[in-house]
């Protein structure tokens, strides 16, 4: 491999994985395809190398925290193993004498995977996951502080893949700190991309020519009404804001209270650690500079956090997280949009509708497409936000950062890559899972003619318009 030359290296990794992946598939079963998705499950869910890489994860990116990257690692993958545990991705899929359709289940080939800083570990063992499972290969672009974590996760993957002789080269990744060169030419290259991070990789994999999973941003606007139970509400808002210091997509960024609960939430938030700032400037000055978040204050620990925004004096030794009044959304108004931070924006409504008002503006400013939540009591209230607002998902009494990407207690795929629809610029709508891995080759028959009359089709249509 000439290493001098960064396009020739890039093309070289993809040519070995698209010879493993011809191998794979020409050798293929069932059982090959989840035991290989097994091995790469196992390589960051054993205890002691979860936490190893929990541990590079945070001392290298300088995002997050250990136990939940641990819990994150582990639950993550636990629930997408469930998830495809009993999915058909080898032979014959479907046969539907019906139709006269047969479906086989075809590998798409070499994917590329480009994974963030935010979760070095737990994406591409999310992606590489779902790519073993369906028969493909993968080389995965990591983030460039990402690097040393899916080192040690490639090194597992490949120690497992040795005790049942899987070839190594089915996941790769590529070397070095990173390049947007490597990149780009990965993205043109491959088969199939899959692009979670940044939106300057999101829009460079979809003008990249090649099929493209990339998902939008995300700016979690949640609702608390009139009718919530408050206490439970504050609860969850906390444990998913606070959740590996707010380094996931769906992390809360904004609360909306509406005006007859607001002083009584207020308090359940500061029972649970969260401060009330009713001086939004205090926290503005410091948690951008230059226009830039303050990497002092990002994905860190509420102490650090506090002390890079000089509030320690001015919050209780407890606080978990900041709760900062504003009325403002809009390129001028920084906290309305998405802040990587344990920084929460408050604003209050006057009643529910209200509420919608806000967060619709709050989703049309940023994170357009990818979710929205709600706490209450009222029935209908959750199908009125759906209506109202461009989201894909509208997340109900739940945290919203363990609910969006799949839980246990909902049933949506377990993922770390939520696509946002035509709202946020996306091809998909839906959580990335395994089926995105997969396409099929139809065996078409011929069956009894299904040909309605003209007046089976037209005949209300006449009586309303007239022919």
């Amino acid at each position: 491999m000439n290493t001098d030359d960064p396009i020739a290296e890039v093309e070289a990794i993809v040519a070995r994985a698209r010879a493993a992946q011809a191998r794979f598939e020409r050798t293929g079963s069932q059982t090959a395809y989840d035991r290989a998705a097994q091995a790469a499950a196992w390589a960051i869910m054993e205890p002691a190398r979860n936490r190893h890489l929990a541990e590079l994860a945070v001392e290298t990116t300088g995002l997050g925290n250990v136990p939940d990257k641990i819990t994150k690692n582990h639950r993550k993958t636990l629930g997408l193993m469930r998830d495809i545990q009993d999915a058909r991705t080898y032979g014959v899929i479907s046969d539907d004498p019906t139709t006269g359709i047969t479906e086989i289940a075809r590998p798409i080939g070499v994917i590329g995977a480009v994974v963030p800083s935010t979760n070095p570990g737990a994406t591409p063992a999310n992606n590489i996951i779902n790519a073993l499972k369906c028969g493909n290969a993968i080389v995965v672009s990591p983030s460039p502080k990402g690097v040393p974590t899916f080192e040690a996760l490639l090194g597992y993957i490949h120690a497992e893949f040795d005790k049942l002789g899987i070839d190594h080269d089915l996941v790769q990744m590529i070397p070095g700190r990173g390049s947007k060169e490597k990149t780009q030419r990965l993205l043109e290259i491959a088969d199939l991309i899959v692009v979670t991070g940044s939106q300057n990789n999101v829009k460079r994999a979809y003008t990249s020519g090649t099929p493209a999973v990339a998902v939008g941003a995300g700016n979690v606007a949640v609702i608390v009404d009139e009718t919530a139970d408050l206490a439970a509400a504050a609860d969850k808002i906390k444990a998913s804001k606070t959740f590996d210091n707010a380094t996931s997509c769906s992390s809360e960024n904004a609360v909306v209270v509406v005006d007859a609960v607001y002083d009584a939430f207020a308090a359940q938030m500061a029972r649970t650690g969260g401060a009330l700032i009713t001086d939004e400037t205090k926290v503005t000055s410091k948690l951008w500079v230059k226009g830039h978040l303050n990497p002092q204050a990002i994905a860190q620990d509420a102490d650090k956090m506090i002390a890079a925004l000089g509030l320690t004096d001015e919050v209780p030794a407890d606080t978990a997280y900041l709760a900062v009044e504003t009325t403002g959304i809009g390129a001028d108004h920084p906290l309305s949009g998405e802040k990587l931070s344990r920084v929460l924006t408050v604003y209050r409504a006057r009643d529910f509708d209200d509420a919608v008002r806000i967060t619709h503006d709050i989703e049309m400013h940023q994170g357009a497409g990818h979710s929205v939540g709600l706490h209450t009591q009222t029935e209908d209230r959750p199908l009125h936000l759906a209506k109202a607002i461009p989201t894909s998902r509208v997340i109900v009494n739940q945290a919203h950062t363990f609910a969006t990407g799949g839980s246990f207690t909902n049933g949506m795929p377990f993922s770390l890559s939520m696509g946002c629809g035509s709202w946020g610029g996306n091809s998909i709508d839906t959580n990335v899972h395994w089926r995105h891995f997969m396409q099929t080759t139809k065996i078409v028959r011929e069956i009894p003619a299904n040909e309605p009359a003209v007046a089976d089709i037209f005949a209300d249509y006449w009586h309303e318009a007239g022919k």
